[in-house]
């Protein structure tokens, strides 16, 4: 078999899973769990074959054709698809394998790995789409698999309306990437990803709708709402759609896309980064469920590489004479490799803690853990470890990518993003400590267990790439295999430049981290609450005053619009033209009818009238 028919089957495998389990197999849990986990690992095991095979093609095919217009389906793998189709691969087989475990139990575990298929079929589909009508397409699926997944225990009615609320969210978002489709469409003549780097217009509106998109996808403000009421689906899910696939294809689009980019709409795309960053990391302060702990910690990660992407490219010696390379889109996917490696390893892992604990996921109901749980305490820790940046762990090489990137090209994102870091820090061993160090503070923690070898097998798979994958995967002979000149667009700092941000990265590593473990106790209480519940109120209110601000919006505004539009439409369309016309109409019939009396001497009289009027007007007496 070719490179590309690798490819095509990557893709097809998935859905004919998908289609199987929901045709046959909606009563076989176990076997339709099996069949969508062999799936994953197929995938996973293609993605990497073709990862190493160092092979890169684009084909397409006519699809539909309206005169001069067509659209096409086709594969465009490159170093970019390598990437994001390998860490879609891979750790989506992981999760996979976890929930053999997690889901083993549970009634609708068929409906829930056919769920899992069509999320990896739409996913792959974004990653080796060619032109950006075929990413719409499969973009919307991954809209409908996620509603599907997150809407998992339907009996719920949170859930229910968590489902409801990321698929509406996501479709305002992806009205503005429609937009700037057609309007890409109108201005180039095309949407294909190669053509357009051949040559395109350059417009500022064009990036910026096609950026709405991701805000929709990767939960950037003001479209961050729908992403931490998803915790509400199983903790699979969350890792899978909230940890390095979904969430991550707005990244990968916009690095995707990065061609269209100009100054105006990078600066944008910049600051909605940098404010999202800050504001989740705010928000992931006072929660007390260890999922959205984790989501906020999510949305504040997407801020990072969203402004990382927005700094754009910077120039550089090479050969003697000045280059502008993309060091933003290197940036952005290094930090997600990693952060998809460190963020999927904490969801499975407070999965496990959840599964240990009776589902119980409030952190402080939880402590005592690190004795009962020794496996998902120390791959947990590595994870942590690699969110806060310690050296030689993941998240530090790739964090220390973009921190350097704003220290050379804005000061003022850079000082917001080094403080965002301190109370990622800070949130992060906050959880830590209370969820593992301490005694048991309820029932469910004190009879917690440690979880089978189906759940922590991917966990220690995770933490091993949690430690080396910013030095082993990105530095190694693999990754030029992989990305080719992708590698000399990850920003790295030399000289005093170096020293700086190393020092920087361990300031607030340390800062926030010791703050954490001096400031809070192992105790029922958040300290933090005790101590300034003024300032915990006003954090609690950061993500309600959003909900409020949309509900109020919703209710006051929009559904009163809608009563307007409704009055009209009774009163205006359906009254007086609808029902107004049908009424005259229906005058004239009755009128028109009482014409015919079926007397012969009535007809004479109303055919001689006709004549005269006829005459009349042929006279020009009218």
């Amino acid at each position: 078999m070719t490179a590309l028919n690798h490819a095509i089957l990557a893709l097809l495998l998935p859905l004919a899973s998908a289609v199987v389990i929901a045709l046959f197999l909606r009563q076989r849990g176990a076997v339709a769990s099996w069949l969508s986990t062999g799936v994953a690992g197929a995938i996973a095991a293609l993605s990497i074959h073709l990862l190493l095979g160092g092979e890169r093609f684009e084909s397409s095919v006519e699809w539909l054709r309206f005169g001069a217009f067509s659209v096409s389906l086709g594969v465009k793998y490159d170093d970019l698809a390598a990437l994001m189709l390998f860490i879609v691969g891979f750790v989506g087989f992981l999760i996979h394998l976890f929930s053999l475990g997690y889901m083993h139990d549970d009634k609708a575990r068929a409906r829930f790995f056919g769920g899992l298929s069509i999320f990896m079929f739409s996913m792959i589909g974004i990653v080796l789409a060619d032109n950006l009508f075929m990413i719409f397409i499969f973009w919307e699926l991954v809209g409908f698999s996620s509603w599907l997944l997150i809407n998992h225990y339907h009996e719920k009615q949170s859930a229910a309306d968590a489902s409801k609320k990321a698929f509406i969210v996501n479709r305002v978002g992806d009205f503005g990437f429609l937009l700037g489709i057609i309007m890409c469409y109108w201005a180039n003549g095309t949407v294909n990803f190669t053509e357009l780097g051949q040559d395109h217009v350059f417009s500022t509106a064009i990036p910026l709708l096609l950026f709405c998109g991701a805000m929709g996808k990767s939960a950037q403000m003001p479209l961050q709402v729908w992403l931490p009421d998803a915790m509400e689906g199983p903790t699979p899910v969350s890792a899978l759609i909230h940890a390095a696939t979904m969430v991550a294809a707005g990244i990968f689009m916009l690095c995707r896309i990065n061609v269209l980019m100009v100054p105006q709409a990078l600066e944008v795309i910049m600051w909605i980064g940098t404010i999202t960053a800050l504001y989740a990391a705010l928000c992931a302060i006072v929660q007390r469920d260890i999922k959205k702990v984790l989501a906020y910690s999510t949305l504040s990660q997407l801020g990072y590489m969203v402004a990382a992407f927005g700094l754009g490219s910077i120039a550089v010696e090479h050969g003697g004479h000045q280059m502008l390379l993309a060091a933003g889109v290197g940036a952005a996917m290094f930090h997600l490799t990693t952060h998809a490696f460190f963020k999927a390893l904490m969801f499975l892992g407070s999965g496990s803690v959840i599964h240990g604990c009776h589902h119980e996921q409030d952190i402080f109901k939880m402590g005592g853990l690190m004795k009962k749980m020794p496996v998902t305490f120390t791959t947990f820790t590595i994870g942590v470890l690699a969110i806060i940046g310690m050296p030689a762990f993941a998240g530090f090489f790739s964090k220390d990518a973009i921190l350097y990137l704003a220290m050379t090209k804005n000061t003022a994102v850079f000082a917001i993003l080094a403080f965002t870091a301190v109370l990622t820090s800070f949130y992060m061993v906050r959880l830590w400590k209370i969820t593992f160090l301490g005694e048991a503070r309820s029932d469910a923690a004190k009879h917690a267990h440690e979880s089978g070898l189906v759940m922590t097998l991917p966990l220690v798979i995770l933490a091993a790439l949690s430690i080396f994958g910013g030095t082993w995967f990105f530095h190694s002979g693999i990754y030029p295999k992989l990305a080719g000149t992708v590698a000399l667009l990850i920003p790295e700092a030399h000289g005093s430049a170096h020293t700086t941000i190393l020092l920087v990265s361990l300031a607030v590593m340390t800062v926030g981290g010791g703050a954490a473990l001096l400031f809070y106790k192992s105790a029922a209480t958040d300290t933090l609450e005790e101590k300034f519940r003024f300032g915990f109120s006003v954090l609690t209110g950061l993500k309600e005053s959003f909900d409020r601000v949309y509900n109020y919006y919703v209710a006051k505004v929009q559904q009163r619009f809608a009563m307007v539009l409704n009055f009209l439409e009774q009163i205006v369309l359906a009254g007086a033209i609808i029902r107004g016309l049908a009424g005259f109409a229906g005058l004239v019939g009755y009128g028109a009818r009482a014409l015919y009396t079926g007397s012969l001497h009535a007809y004479v009289y109303w055919f001689l009238l006709g004549a005269v009027l006829l005459w009349a007007y042929a006279a020009g007496i009218f």
